[in-house]
């Protein structure tokens, strides 16, 4: 084992200390060694696997994620819209893929998502005519969807996200098609629906800025009800899509805290750190805009190293969190497998580049990777 303390100091890595990260890290990679096994005594890691590496059988990123992960998550092919695009019409030739590539390596399964205001049909809540479709209807398709697929993959999904983004810091319940037709039940409802197809399945809810005190408190404050009302909601999905500088680590142990004193578990469902700009404000003039494009997107060439040292920083001080609460932490779970994978390299416009995660576009680590199974070393 190498001693840490020899090249890392205040928590920032040497370039001593990133060599021998990467000769170690490097050895263990030879011999098939990835993060699942540095982690595994602490809490699962996975990623969100994109529905394109199954249907193009992508064999390279599926051997990373074989080697690194124990883990993995639908991205997008568990999700109303491509599963289920019509009230009669399913297509469950990804998901297939993606729960036998899953099962064949035992890894522990999440399927996302079951109810989500997003990537859902456009009729999903209209009738034929094109009206709004009533509470009973809208509750029977619900109730259609949420037993058909979790019933066809019961035993083989260990853990569901239930419900996605139905809270916010500003209304409470999120103002949605599910809210507005149903009510705030729909959420208790999909949770009975879930268990009630799978009784030992992990029941989660999902959402982003959980460290918002008015998110998170709302929704302490929901879970004891739910507890008190026989809901069975089992744990709690913390996104985790952060920037360099915020949040910080102390208002996300906060979050931690909270949810596990309301007697949840913990998942880092979607972890990223986005490099770049994210400064939305816009203007009506063309030249500005195009101006204001250009400032999201200053790395399309690649990472300066201030940068680099920056993201690399930024997950060592995350990782030591989530080690320090690895008792309250089932999982860490990236969205996406390597940087060119990933959704924020086109968030909010076409053609931003970005370096959110701890595998290149060459699929090879990075430094952020090194110092977080540095810190296992």
């Amino acid at each position: 084992m190498v001693n840490r303390r020899k090249f890392i100091h205040s928590s920032v890595l040497t370039a001593t200390g990133v060599a021998l990260l990467k000769a170690n890290a490097i050895a263990a990679l030879t011999e098939n060694r990835g993060l699942k096994d540095y982690f595994k005594n602490d809490f699962s890691v996975g990623a969100a696997v994109d529905s394109d590496i199954f249907s193009r059988n992508n064999k390279e990123i599926l051997s990373l994620i074989e080697r690194e992960f124990n883990t993995i998550t639908t991205e997008n092919a568990l999700k109303w819209e491509p599963v289920h695009p019509t009230e009669n019409r399913w297509n469950f030739n990804v998901a297939d893929k993606f729960i036998e590539f899953g099962l064949k390596n035992r890894m522990h399964i999440q399927g996302h998502v079951l109810v989500w205001h997003s990537q859902v049909p456009k009729n999903l809540f209209e009738d034929e005519s094109g009206k709004q479709v009533s509470k009973g209807v809208l509750l029977k398709r619900m109730e259609n969807h949420i037993l058909t697929l979790v019933d066809r993959y019961k035993g083989k999904i260990n853990s569901w996200d239930v419900v996605n983004e139905a809270i916010t810091p500003e209304d409470g319940y999120r103002r949605s098609k599910w809210f507005e037709i149903i009510g705030p039940e729909f959420m208790e409802r999909a949770f009975h629906l879930a268990h009630e197809a799978d009784p030992n399945c992990h029941l989660i809810y999902n959402d982003y800025n959980m460290t918002n005190p008015k998110r998170s408190d709302f929704l302490v404050e929901l879970i004891k009800k739910y507890k008190k009302k026989g809901v069975p909601i089992h744990g709690i999905g913390m996104q985790g899509h952060y920037n360099l500088d915020s949040p910080n680590t102390k208002a996300i142990e906060t979050s931690i805290e909270a949810f596990a004193s309301a007697g949840m578990r913990v998942n880092f469902t979607e972890l990223d750190v986005d490099v770049l700009p994210y400064d939305w404000g816009r203007t009506s003039e063309v030249s500005s805009n195009i101006e204001y494009a250009e400032s999201l997107n200053p790395y399309k060439n690649g990472l300066p190293k201030e940068i680099n040292d920056k993201l690399t920083r930024r997950y060592e001080e995350l990782f030591k969190l989530f080690l320090k609460h690895r008792d309250k932490i089932d999982r860490v779970t990236f969205w996406g497998t390597t940087d060119n994978k990933s959704w924020k390299n086109n968030f909010p416009m076409h053609g931003r580049t970005n370096y959110p995660l701890l595998f290149n576009r060459e699929h090879k680590p990075k430094n952020a990777y090194f110092a977080v199974v540095g810190l296992k070393s």
